[in-house]
């Protein structure tokens, strides 16, 4: 039996078996009951209502729509009283035209607040009449229902008619019995979303109907079962129970609802006989007890013959409603909860009516007043809808621990004031990885015992693995061993086009260190600075960790020999969603490759080639790997350029679809240029439109947007480009960076993204951290303080500066998210699971509200507010690898900047001259001048090369090498470079054939030079 659920399901066996009894009457078939009025029209338009002139000539009603409406409920027509039954079937039929083609959308929904819809369905109308039938069930009750046809939104006036209109249902509905639906996701109509299963196989939603099935031969009822936690029961208060099942052949199963902790209370259990056609079912009982913590399940053991259980329609109606949800938001002065540095930027925001400003109050630990001033109104902001004042307290610069700012009577969170406020973040960050890999033990020793587990997906039972793969029927007719790699999110499944922009910012958290003067020659990133298995190995613990992924994305390339040689496939996850929770090596379900992609084959391309460069200092082996396998991807998209993903793919894992691969064609040919400077890629990119064009969005690039990792690259990875256009490749970085300061300026929470509804969606925390991360490098390029200060208070959101007053990363701040949407870290669902390690990101606020859970609890919520942290809440609160990708790369760079000055530049300038090249190696010549005004007494001379490049001999310096990075220090005779002097020095170097760029940085004594 599946972890999750043994202990309280064998603990709740006495008391199940002392409720049994008999099973309910299933619910006869009655004759379909019409609930439209003149339908036909034969009698005019009454009770038909409208916002526009409507007639009803030869029985058909027609409305004349105006131009120019907004939005598609600007212009409606409709039906009212409309009684809607919970459970109850309905069918929906009408005829209709347009006298121009054009797509509206017909609403069966609630006629009050919150306006539920029962049914929502776009009708695409030509100039000849069509008939449109749809069929559904209702999940709620009212006798205040509607049907409308919404048919704004138009530019132009238009013309719509329709007739023979009917909406009938099964039987005489009418309204259930009172009270609220205790279940969610009854209808199946999110997936699994809700509803947990174990000891099954082929478990997953398919039609509108959960199934599964179970295995013959199982001892017990309870172990095999399929149920829903967290129900919430009232003592006396009566319940009713129903749902629809069927079991092929036919079965006797068992329902419960039961308490799901100690002691165990039974409140109802029934014996009932399924046949393989639907039946319903429905049971009435009073609850005993209260509690928030009861189950619905279904014990599905016992029978010597495998069968398949279905269910659909299931509700439990009684009890209360909940009160409204209202956010726990804490103080009204909103701080980054994490701290500041003692000279960078410190910022807050307060929430308040009053309109003038208020003075302002910096306590230290001891409640001392160490700083004082106003605030400054700022108005009503538009992401939250609050009216807001900022505070600026960045003259106090004095380090410290638990200090907190006092405004209008209110007292914030404590905060620090540290130079070393992130150093452990950088490494919390990338721990995420570890914890999150596939097909390897996860070692308690290194992690902490909760998250210690069995390697996931390597087809030890019940698992059926990732090392014999199978591909989706009709898409191959090979397997293939696709092992390893970085569970994609909450679910268990691997993604190229995700895993492709997760590794490359691993990487390039790497090889900025190589670039940047704050990257201090990447020591904190090197051998031995993370927990992970490889450390100590002689390769810098981020590589280890990239190539965990990298080793994935090449098994997922086509063989040689099959058609698609050479491209990779979109992904691999269980053919069923199941369900919340699952430890990985108790996911029963098959596994199934998915038809290849372009996106995916460039993203393998472009990840590997960037591997090649970087892995070359440390294992050429591995480096050759991967720099065959990014030229065979290439060569294959080039071949087959428009495969691209099925956006309907998404039974059991996520589509991650993508209409537009340019930019991943552009962001491949970068990488294989930087890597190999073959004049192939430097051709493909420059005819790429994202060379020139506007690549940096308001709202920041993703896994779908990738032409700015390229232009990121060009900008700071040495690379053979002219000045000029080099020069301008940077500039358009800056100017990016420029925006988002402005938008950072204009925001009362300081964050770089707009506060329109619009730009708030799925993973919004990662693109506002992407949008840092182009400030950041505006930063590495300029040295420029503006950036450093735009960079460290754009993440002041994250931590806590928002309207929610919550940290979005979890153990980082005085409230951080606890229960984001995972299998793994389920803890709210199940106590012997973990929460998830410290350092992982939550999603963030999504005004879309794309789960069942979200769009309940924050219907209508203002775009800032619309997160929840609860398992359930997969649009707001899912973790990711490319969110925590985005974490550790920024984590890395707030790590570097120390106590917030930004880095003073040495009083050196460098002239590096490759004198003779050949295949394999190259002779270079370098001139240091001492710009400043004191001699240096004894120098050394460190930078970094792009790949494998390898120093030999050398004359008037001693040369020494580890890994990539360089480091020339004086002989005897040449340790004193006066003001305005120069020294030079020579060497000889081979190199794996790849490109050999001027070094971009150079750092005498540790100081960067010119």
């Amino acid at each position: 039996m599946p972890r999750p659920y043994g202990r309280r399901l064998i603990a709740a066996i006495a008391a199940a078996l002392a409720f049994v009894g008999l099973p309910a009457t299933p619910a006869q078939a009655a004759e379909p009951v019409e609930h439209i009025v003149n339908g036909t029209f034969d009698t005019g338009t009454e009770p038909w209502w409208s916002t526009m002139p409507i007639s009803a000539t030869d029985g058909e009603l027609c409305a004349e729509v105006p131009a120019g409406t907004a939005e598609p409920w600007d212009a409606s027509l409709g039906h009212n009283s409309i009684p809607l039954a919970d459970g109850a079937a309905y069918r929906l039929a009408f005829t209709a035209r347009a006298d121009t083609p054009i797509t509206v959308r017909a609403n069966v929904q609630l006629n009050e607040e919150p306006w539920t819809t029962v049914l929502s369905r776009e009708v695409a109308l030509t100039t000849e009449p069509q008939t449109f039938t749809f069929e559904f069930t209702s999940d709620i009750d009212s006798t205040n229902g509607t049907f409308t046809l919404q048919l704004g939104g138009s530019d132009d006036a238009w013309t719509f008619c329709m007739d023979d209109v009917s909406l009938t249902s099964d039987g005489d509905v009418q309204p259930g019995p009172d009270g609220p639906d205790q279940l969610q996701n009854g209808d199946f109509s999110d997936g699994m979303t809700g509803w947990f299963s174990y000891g099954t196989t082929d478990t997953g939603v398919a039609d509108g109907r959960l199934c599964a099935t179970v295995p013959g031969g199982l001892e017990n009822p309870w172990d095999a079962g399929v149920g829903q936690n967290d129900i919430t029961l009232i003592e006396g208060e009566s319940y009713t129970l129903s749902f629809s099942a069927s079991g092929d052949p036919g079965v006797t199963v068992r329902a419960n609802v039961q308490l799901n902790e100690e002691p165990w209370t039974s409140f109802l259990a029934r014996e009932i006989e399924l046949t393989p056609q639907m039946q319903r079912f429905e049971y009435t009982f009073t609850a005993t007890a209260d509690t928030e913590h009861a189950q619905f399940v279904f014990h599905l053991g016992g029978d010597a013959a495998e069968h398949r259980f279905c269910l659909d329609d299931a509700s439990l109606i009684g009890g209360e409603e909940e009160p409204p949800y209202v956010p726990d938001t804490g103080p009204r002065v909103r701080v980054n909860q994490v701290g500041y540095l003692p000279h960078g930027p410190k910022n807050a925001t307060l929430v308040t009516d009053a309109t003038e400003a208020l003075s302002w109050e910096l306590k230290n630990a001891d409640g001392e007043v160490v700083a004082s001033g106003e605030t400054t109104p700022r108005g009503t902001d538009a992401a939250s809808g609050q009216n807001v004042h900022t505070v600026d307290f960045s003259s106090y610069t004095t380090p410290g621990t638990g200090y907190t700012l006092v405004a209008d009577g209110e007292t914030s969170y404590p905060f620090d004031i540290s130079a070393d406020l992130y150093d452990r973040l950088r490494s919390d960050a990338l721990q995420f990885f570890y914890i999150q890999r596939s097909g390897i033990e996860i070692d308690g020793d290194l992690v902490g015992e909760e998250y210690a587990r069995p390697a996931g997906h390597l087809g030890v039972a019940p698992n059926k693995g990732d090392t014999d793969v199978p591909c989706q029927p009709g898409v191959c007719d090979y397997r293939l061993d696709v092992r390893g790699g970085w569970y994609d999110a909450g679910d268990h499944g691997k993604y190229v086009v995700n895993g492709g922009i997760a590794t490359y910012q691993l990487l390039s958290a790497f090889e900025r260190t190589k670039n940047a003067a704050s990257g201090f020659g990447g020591a904190e990133l090197g051998d031995g600075t993370l927990r992970i298995p490889e450390r100590d190995n002689g390769v810098p613990d981020i590589l280890d960790e990239a190539r965990w992924e990298l080793e994935f994305l090449m098994r997922m390339q086509v063989p040689e020999g099959e058609p698609l040689a050479g491209m990779a496939h979109h992904k691999i996850h269980d053919r069923n969603w199941t369900g919340l929770p699952l430890q990985p090596e108790d996911d029963p379900e098959v596994r199934e490759l998915h038809p290849p992609s372009t996106a995916a084959t460039l993203n393998l391309a472009a990840t590997t080639a960037q591997c090649a460069r970087l892995f070359a200092p440390y294992d050429k082996e591995f480096a050759d790997k991967c720099l065959k396998s990014a030229k065979r991807a290439w060569q294959a998209a080039k071949e087959h350029p428009d495969l691209l993903a099925d956006p309907a793919d998404g039974n059991g894992g996520g589509s991650y679809s993508d209409g537009d691969v340019s930019d991943e064609f552009y962001w491949a040919a970068v990488e294989l240029y930087l890597t190999t400077g073959e004049q192939t890629y430097l051709t493909e990119l420059r005819a790429s439109p994202h060379h020139t064009g506007q690549v940096f969005s308001p709202t920041g690039f993703g896994w779908a947007s990738t032409a700015a990792l390229g232009r990121l690259d060009l900008a700071t990875v040495p690379n053979g480009l002219p000045a000029e256009e080099l020069k301008r490749i940077r500039d358009s970085v800056v100017e990016a960076a420029d925006g988002y300061l402005e938008t950072i300026e204009d925001e009362a929470y300081g964050l770089p993204l707009p506060g329109s509804r619009n730009n708030y969606f799925w993973g919004s925390n990662s693109n506002i951290i992407n949008n840092v991360i182009v400030i950041a490098t505006a930063y590495d390029l300029t040295g420029e303080r503006k950036y450093q200060a735009g960079a460290l208070q754009g993440m002041d959101y994250i931590f806590g500066r928002n309207a929610l007053n919550h940290s979005y990363v979890t153990g980082w701040g005085e409230k951080s998210p606890q229960n984001q949407h995972s299998r793994i870290f389920g803890h709210q669902l199940d106590p012997d699971l973990p929460n998830p390690p410290s350092g992982s990101l939550a999603g963030g606020a999504n005004a879309a509200l794309e789960d069942p859970y979200a769009a309940k609890l924050l219907a209508g919520c203002a775009p800032q507010f619309c997160y929840v942290d609860h398992i359930e809440s997969y649009a707001t609160n899912e973790v990711a690898i490319n969110w925590n990708s985005a974490l550790a790369w920024i984590a890395s760079f707030l790590a570097d900047q120390g106590d917030g000055r930004p880095l003073q530049p040495g009083e050196c300038e460098v002239e590096y001259v490759q004198h003779g090249t050949w295949d394999d190696g190259f002779t270079a010549q370098v001139t240091v001048t001492n710009t400043g005004s004191q001699p240096i007494d004894g120098w050394s001379l460190r930078w970094a090369w792009t790949g494998g490049q390898k120093a030999g001999d050398a004359w008037l310096a001693e040369i020494t090498q580890t890994g990539a990075w360089v480091e020339a220090a004086n002989l005897s005779h040449n340790r004193v470079i006066a003001p305005g002097a120069s020294k030079t020095f020579g060497f000889l170097a081979t190199t794996t054939g790849g490109a050999a760029p001027v070094p971009g940085l150079f750092t005498l004594n540790g100081k960067a030079c010119r």
